[in-house]
């Protein structure tokens, strides 16, 4: 009896150092925040803009990216309420896109800007979800020179609930925000 325990006790030794060795080895994608000074002044004017405007921070970073890959943000969305993403690519960049999908994956959202657009490398959009669910934004940016380590920086605003009761913010004032901030 003691042997048995002895050979299941060895034998589960084995297994455990063998899977657990493998689990190790696998590769870990990790995102790299990046800093680009440039992005990072525009992100500052944004959040201060829409600060007036009654929104504040829900969540941000800055990201690598690399031309031509989506990168998925997922994010929880309360039905209702009032939400502003903000995506802002590489200047060197020639093409911006955003793509939102809700939890069914039906795209809800998209957004495209080319380099000599007005907007340039910023994408805006307002948008309140029919339900509280998780939601997907895929921002992407082309970019013929760099292919790898382009900065992209994402922000996720919530109009506040005292904007919201008040009435003080008018939609049609944070329309140029849709449009791009210069």
């Amino acid at each position: 009896m003691q042997k048995i325990m002895k050979n299941q006790t060895l034998l589960t030794l084995i297994f455990a150092s063998i899977f657990g060795f493998n689990s190790f080895a696998q590769d870990i994608i990790r995102q790299k925040p990046c800093t680009l000074e440039s992005i990072l002044l525009q992100a500052d004017s944004i959040k201060s803009y829409l600060s007036t405007q009654g929104f504040v921070v829900e969540k941000e970073a800055s990201v690598s990216m690399e031309s031509e890959y989506e990168m998925p943000v997922i994010v929880p969305l309360n039905q209702g309420s009032w939400y502003q993403f903000i995506f802002i690519g590489d200047y060197s960049s020639r093409l911006y896109e955003v793509r939102m999908y809700d939890w069914q994956e039906r795209m809800v959202v998209f957004r495209q800007n080319r380099w000599g657009d007005v907007d340039g490398n910023v994408i805006s959009y307002t948008y309140v979800p029919k339900f509280s669910e998780f939601h997907m934004m895929k921002p992407v940016q082309v970019n013929k020179q760099k292919k790898k380590n382009l900065c992209g920086y994402v922000m996720l605003f919530k109009r506040t609930a005292e904007e919201i009761n008040t009435g003080a913010v008018n939609p049609v004032a944070v329309a140029p925000v849709a449009k791009g901030v210069e």
